[in-house]
């Protein structure tokens, strides 16, 4: 099912609505189907993954963004490469989420027990591999090489900033620009894909493409730093995952950054010994206290209003209203 929060803006505008629902419901069935197996040890773990569905963000918007190319209001421009497209976007997704938790030894995901968890690492980490490889049996079925390919550079830029940021673990001393560096690239870079994917599908032309993918990249790093203050300062039982891991692996984020930058430097001595010792209460109430957790939620929602300002070239209607109620409710979410 597809999680109501953050697609509140999709439920409220009718045909539209239909049009976005019933193709989340499709590229769900599609999902499944390709991650059908004749093992049922297979087939346990396929049925597990399904929960770490929620939000749909990455299939939404690449369906949205399909119909905003076109100035389409009813859904008759999406197709089945739509579709799947966004169904190979969320396995690619999925996986990244499986391997995420096996790094961040997360217990939970979805307000459920993790793989890695349940199973151990070497499981969780064989099915990521295996969420991928679906990804792109089913991305060949398409008969687009070039969406085959953007998937492919996209996919290698989302390790390339998992690698980077592991490089800098228990690393005070990351500065803002590669901070923005690392989430561009682990998180943006995908939803970008989704967003100009969408739009060549629908045979819209490149600088509507590269306008989609630009409102994308900015909606995606907006997304990351919500969910890193979530991390810091969020309330488990909303969010349904495990909190407080930046923290415990050493991640420094955008609010703790905005800390240690304006910090006098005994003060920024006690932040580093609240920090090497893990004493997430000590350091929230620093963070509320200096207002980095605000100056870093302006800085979310001044990437929203980049989004939103790159859809200029896009055909105004609907659709195009609604990818800026979308990118809006990234920075409203708690969850």
């Amino acid at each position: 099912m597809v999680h109501p929060s953050i697609l509140s803006p999709v439920t409220r505008h009718a045909p539209l609505s239909a049009a976005i629902l019933g193709g989340l419901r499709d590229v769900e069935e599609i999902f499944a189907n390709q991650l059908r197996s004749d093992l049922p040890a297979v087939n346990e773990l396929a049925h597990h993954v399904e929960r770490y569905r929620g939000k749909m963000l990455r299939p939404t918007l690449l369906l949205l963004s399909g119909m905003a190319a076109r100035g389409s209001e009813d859904g008759a421009v999406l197709n089945k490469a739509h579709r799947t497209a966004a169904a190979v976007a969320e396995m690619i997704h999925m996986a990244t989420l499986v391997h995420d938790d096996v790094l961040d030894e997360a217990d939970t995901r979805r307000r459920g027990r993790t793989v890695n968890s349940l199973r151990g690492n070497e499981t969780a980490v064989m099915l990521g591999d295996w969420l991928i490889s679906n990804a792109f049996h089913l991305c060949s079925l398409i008969g687009d090489p070039a969406v085959n390919v953007l998937f492919g550079e996209t996919t290698n830029t989302l390790c390339e900033g998992e690698l980077l940021q592991l490089s800098r673990r228990e690393d005070p001393s990351l500065d803002e620009l590669t901070y923005m560096q690392i989430v561009r690239r682990k998180t943006a870079a995908l939803v970008s894909s989704c967003c100009s994917i969408g739009a060549r599908l629908s045979g819209a032309s490149e600088l509507v493409q590269d306008s989609l993918g630009k409102y994308g990249e900015f909606t995606g790093c907006a997304f990351q730093i919500q969910d890193d203050v979530l991390d810091l300062a969020g309330e488990e039982a909303l969010v349904g995952k495990t909190l407080g891991r930046d923290l415990e692996k050493g991640k420094t984020t955008l609010p703790v950054i905005m800390l240690l930058r304006q910090a006098t430097p005994w003060e920024r001595s006690e932040v580093l010994s609240i920090i090497h010792n893990r004493d997430g209460a000590a350091l929230l109430e620093r963070l509320r206290l200096s207002g980095a957790l605000d100056e870093a939620k302006a800085t979310a929602i001044q990437l929203v209003e980049s989004a939103k300002s790159a859809l200029e070239s896009i055909p105004h209607g609907v659709a195009k209203d609604l990818l800026c109620e979308l990118a809006d409710e990234v920075v409203r979410r708690e969850a």
